[in-house]
């Protein structure tokens, strides 16, 4: 519906398995390499999500890779598999480390980074691995990565014209969202806040094809197709001098998405809490990250570097949550 259709699927939707092919107690802690806490967290959230894990752990990918030099998916591969398959208690995540540079240009292997950024370029780099190989992709094909298929949705975003009604429609694909919590006390409000109508006007104003000319519109963006896992992060810098907003946004650890789309009617679309990352520390410049996630034996554990400890589900939801991780 309004949406070009992709000329090739790269991975097959129906090859991805939602739920844990082999459980177990949770894998190894990740060390501390200086200042890499922030990668440590997003490394155990992406392990932990039993999509991607189950694909890492075939092998499928390193198999059939023909990337010379760095590829994320095969670093990615290795890493997954010392983390669950190996009988240490702590990992060294060296090759993420040394390759740095390679996932994203403003990281240094000494300095202090932000979580949900790394995860951003770790998606990237993702994506552009699993593009390798593929020349010539339209845009439509590239959203049918085994990346795009997990983390991946639509989203529609609808301008209606307030002086004639028009009305223009335009979608774009996401792999994660971001969410402001200036005001909003809790997730759902969150993204009530983040589909609500937009009034553009003033340096706003847009022209209606319509009315020939630029015009009061309002703008609302709404959820068109929902991801396997939604990934949401909880913007708390205040603004650019890195001022964080410390308060506590309560988030379920059963989501309903059907709200938040552009069809609000049919079928609850639920999801599962399976992991978030937490940010202590009085400004976003500094401090330090932790995180929960919920390994395949279905037990959740705190993930603080080298350590893991278990936890009950009442300690996961009362945390100053930065980054949280829904499965369908």
């Amino acid at each position: 519906e309004g949406m070009a259709l992709p000329q090739r699927i790269l991975f097959p939707p129906e090859k991805i398995c939602m739920d844990w092919q082999q459980r177990q107690r949770p894998g190894a802690g990740l060390c501390n390499l200086g200042s890499t806490c922030y990668i440590n967290v997003i490394l155990q959230c992406l392990t932990y999500t039993p999509p991607l894990a189950n694909y890492l752990l075939s092998r499928d990918h390193s198999q059939l890779c023909h990337q010379q030099g760095f590829c994320m998916m095969c670093i990615m591969e290795a890493h997954v598999r010392k983390v669950l398959r190996s009988s240490a208690n702590v990992i060294w995540p060296r090759a993420v480390v040394k390759d740095l540079k390679f996932i994203g240009e403003e990281f240094e292997p000494d300095m202090a980074g932000d979580a949900y950024e790394f995860l951003r370029c770790a998606l990237e780099a993702m994506q552009i691995a699993c593009l390798s190989g593929s020349s010539n992709v339209d845009i439509s094909s590239q959203t049918t990565t085994i990346i795009h298929q997990i983390f991946g949705g639509f989203l529609k975003s609808r301008v209606t014209c307030l002086r004639c009604q028009a009305v223009s429609d335009s979608y774009k694909s996401f792999l994660h969202v971001l969410l402001d919590i200036k005001v909003p006390s809790s997730l759902t409000t969150a993204l009530e806040n983040f589909v609500a109508p937009k009034k553009l006007d003033g340096k706003c104003c847009l022209k209606c094809s319509k009315c020939e000319k630029k015009v009061i519109s309002s703008k609302r963006i709404t959820v068109h197709r929902v991801p396997k896992v939604f990934t949401v992060c909880l913007e708390r810098a205040a603004d650019h001098t890195g001022k964080k907003i410390s308060k506590i946004v309560e988030y379920p650890e059963y989501l309903n998405l059907r709200p938040y789309m552009s069809d609000t009617a049919g079928e609850p679309l639920l999801y599962s809490l399976y992991a978030l990352v937490v940010h202590s520390g009085d400004t976003c410049l500094d401090g330090h990250f932790f995180c929960y996630t919920k390994a395949s034996n279905g037990l959740w554990y705190k993930m603080d570097d080298e350590s893991v400890d278990s936890c009950g589900i009442h300690a996961v939801l009362r945390q100053q949550a930065y980054l949280l991780f829904y499965a369908r």
